[in-house]
């Protein structure tokens, strides 16, 4: 889940890059490193999008009248709407194709997507399997127990245990739903070229 959350997080900079000319570094899973610190990784890539995306809101809400704001928000624009929309996407960020101005609609109605999923993250990532290294997650739960069984009682193990299984219970529905928009804005965006 996290490699698939990497891979949707670069192919959101990349449609931000190339519909709305907004550059962020891409992101890449290390796994040599610790699981908060991959966490760690995205949620500081996540926050500067949302940064982004914030101001780009404020400006569209600055310069929309509430009613029609709200419209957007509830993506429930009409035609005329939509016009009116277009002429301030235009405005605020400089940009005329239909694919931006998807792009733009999509961000600013989902923005909890990507503070779910940055709250997701941050639970997985101060939890008490924060400390262990990616790959060994990669070879599965009985390497898990063999890299840190030496350190950790049964027990405590047991409890380690339990609670990654809930992050992943919270990790999982947040982490399709990430992936899900992101596809789902991916082809909006080239429908619309």
């Amino acid at each position: 889940m996290m490699k698939n959350n990497f891979r949707a997080t670069n192919q959101l900079i990349e449609a931000l890059k190339e519909h709305l000319g907004l550059s962020f570094r891409p992101v890449a899973l290390n796994e040599k490193t610790t699981v908060k610190e991959n966490c760690d990784v995205i949620i500081e890539r996540i926050r500067e999008i949302q940064a982004k995306v914030e101001k780009i809101d404020q400006q569209m809400k600055a310069k929309l009248e509430p009613t029609l704001y709200e419209k957007l928000k509830n993506m429930s624009l009409s035609v005329p709407d939509y016009q009116l929309f277009s002429g301030v996407v235009s405005a605020v960020c400089g940009i005329t194709a239909l694919a931006s101005k998807v792009l733009v609609a999509w961000l600013i109605t989902n923005g909890y997507i990507l503070t779910n999923i940055t709250l997701t993250f941050g639970l997985i990532g101060t939890g008490i399997m924060a400390t262990v290294v990616v790959g060994v997650l990669f070879m599965g739960i009985g390497m898990i127990i063999g890299a840190i069984l030496g350190g950790i009682e049964r027990d405590q193990l047991e409890r380690a245990l339990e609670e990654y299984d809930r992050a992943l219970e919270e990790f999982r529905p947040a982490s399709e739903i990430y992936q899900d928009s992101i596809t789902y804005v991916r082809i909006r965006l080239s429908m619309s070229q």
